[in-house]
């Protein structure tokens, strides 16, 4: 019997569109064959990828691919404006990013001058707490257990920061997905903490970090901003929404990038074999565009057509394997 293939997944964050992630894993979890062919030896996430990162690594070490499939599926309901008010606020949040992204004069408020304004973030830590049991992680981080990595930047250090395994709080997830202007910034350690999507988005050198016969044989990466544009962006939506994807896309491009070059020098012999190993890069790539200011839009029926196009999307390339 062949050796199964070590597989690291790596999601990008990006708002509300990383529902789109939940569906890819959802379908990555049930229709991949754990048990022979594949073996997951890391996941990572950003933001709202560090949701679904940490959804599918928690459920995986609690139960089995099933149990993280459902968990996705319950954090994103969690998330979803359900309730009247939430519905209101998600309205406002939603059409406020229109008029910014169209261009129109929008108030500049920091969220250090908003009473309520953590209320946000709060509701956040509340859905992770009801499924994630923050205190058992440490002892969840046994041998044989895939990484997980959650990226965030450190304001203070003007550095990126990734938290491992058993560095994994629910501050850390927080952290990542504090977005500035939005979110208040996160303390840990005595040093603040921003969205990671200011950093590595997603962090993908932790995942290369293995034992020897650890290492990740493929990076499979799900990708929420678009790779390429047709055409020239000429109104100020196009422009703003190509910045955002280009922004998003930088740490991502440049990471895979060094890994290609490793596999080149690994494959013309210019770095041993027994010391690297080629690693094989996919993407998952969303293949629509929603428009930036949809990231904050948490209407439960755009999440559910998200995680449809992620289970489609995860279908495709389970096809095409």
């Amino acid at each position: 019997m062949s050796e199964s293939t070590n597989v690291a997944i790596a999601c990008q964050g990006g708002g509300s569109h990383t529902a789109f992630t939940a569906g890819v894993l959802e379908t990555l979890l049930t229709e991949c064959d754990w048990d022979e062919e594949y073996e997951l030896v890391g996941i990572s996430g950003t933001s709202g990828g560090a949701f679904n990162a940490l959804a599918t690594w928690y459920g995986l070490v609690s139960g089995d691919a099933d149990t993280a499939a459902g968990l996705l599926g319950d954090i994103w309901e969690e998330l979803s404006a359900t309730g009247s008010g939430d519905r209101l606020l998600n309205a406002w949040l939603t059409g406020l990013a229109q008029f910014e992204a169209s261009g129109m004069p929008v108030p500049q408020v920091s969220p250090y001058q908003i009473p309520g304004q953590e209320l946000g973030k709060e509701r956040i830590r509340e859905a992770l707490e009801t499924h994630i049991d923050f205190e058992a992680v440490p002892d969840m981080c046994k041998r044989g257990a895939p990484d997980l990595v959650v990226g965030t930047v450190d304001i203070n250090a003007g550095e990126f920061e990734t938290f491992v395994n058993e560095g994994v709080t629910v501050d850390a997830v927080l952290a990542s997905a504090a977005v500035p202007g939005t979110f208040r910034a996160v303390e840990i350690d005595d040093h603040l903490h921003w969205d990671g999507q200011f950093s590595q988005n997603p962090p993908i050198d932790d995942l290369l970090q293995q034992p020897p016969a650890r290492k990740p044989d493929e990076l499979w990466v799900v990708q929420i901003n678009p790779q390429e544009f047709d055409g020239e962006p000429t109104s100020v939506e196009e422009i703003a929404d190509r910045r955002n994807e280009l922004a998003g896309n930088l740490s991502l491009n440049q990471e895979l990038r060094s890994i290609r070059r490793v596999n080149h020098w690994v494959e013309t012999g210019k770095l041993p074999e027994g010391e690297f190993s080629v690693t094989e890069i996919h993407r998952i790539e969303m293949g629509k565009r929603f428009g930036s200011p949809t990231k904050v839009d948490r209407d439960p029926q755009f999440i559910e057509r998200l995680i449809d196009l992620g289970r489609r999307r995860g279908q495709e390339f389970l096809a095409a394997q």
